[in-house]
């Protein structure tokens, strides 16, 4: 397969931004055919380019009152218990994200939930509870803000 190039890099761009941007539009932006346009976003959509496309929904809509980020420290460091938490943790519908990372924590875990009670009770029952975890550390999130796109490493 071909290596990316600069429209490669243009169109990801532009359909991070915005995945329901017409075909016609996308070609105009960057200077292309719409055919050719379309052969190239199937290029990248068959080499796996695109995770997936979403819709971002306003949390409240769902009755998402609290978001919180909770750290978790684990008392066995296996491959078995490390993978065995990352599956506990995305099977509950709570959790929107999970993080292994390095540090005093082990995991970051993006939890939402209805309000305090609800994070007390979701904390005791579905991480405390868990056999091989040491402590848990939450925070409330009071504000959130993050990209729609990211940034294209590959340029200087």
């Amino acid at each position: 397969m071909r290596e990316l190039d600069r429209t490669d890099f243009d169109l990801l761009a532009l359909l991070q931004n915005d995945a329901r941007t017409p075909n016609k539009e996308l070609a105009r932006r960057v200077g292309l055919a719409p055919s050719t346009c379309l052969g190239r976003v199937r290029h990248l959509e068959e080499r796996g380019a695109f995770e997936g496309f979403h819709a971002r929904v306003d949390p409240h809509v769902l009755g998402v009152g609290l978001q919180a980020l909770v750290g978790v420290r684990l008392t066995k460091h296996t491959r078995d218990v490390v993978e065995a938490f990352q599956q506990h943790a995305v099977s509950l519908r709570e959790v929107v994200g999970v993080w292994h990372v390095s540090g005093a924590r082990d995991f970051l875990v993006h939890v939402v939930l209805r309000d305090a009670d609800h994070l007390r009770d979701f904390a005791m029952d579905a991480f405390t509870s868990w056999a091989h975890i040491d402590s848990i550390e939450t925070s409330m999130v009071f504000s959130h803000t993050h990209r729609t796109a990211w940034p294209n490493l590959n340029e200087s």
